[in-house]
């Protein structure tokens, strides 16, 4: 499964995200994503993928594509 994919999985089991609604260009905000649920977004994503997003800096302004390059990045780091 892909980076997308698998958080496409976490969007859609854990906050009950529209998997339609789910595109690269769509910022977190649109997703009704908080600053709360963006944490819990991150801390999933750490266990899922087993990377550490500790100093990747989310906000909702920032769209799902940029969300799955910094998770790429820091993957491959």
């Amino acid at each position: 499964m892909s980076t997308a994919d698998e958080i496409s999985t976490l969007l859609t089991a854990n906050f009950g995200t529209d998997p339609v609604a789910i595109r690269p260009d769509v910022p977190l905000r649109q997703l009704r994503l908080d600053s709360l649920a963006l944490e819990e977004l991150r801390l999933l994503i750490e266990d899922r993928l087993d990377v550490d997003l500790d100093d990747v800096e989310l906000t909702s302004r920032d769209t799902v594509g940029q969300l799955v390059d910094a998770v790429h990045r820091k993957a491959a780091a």
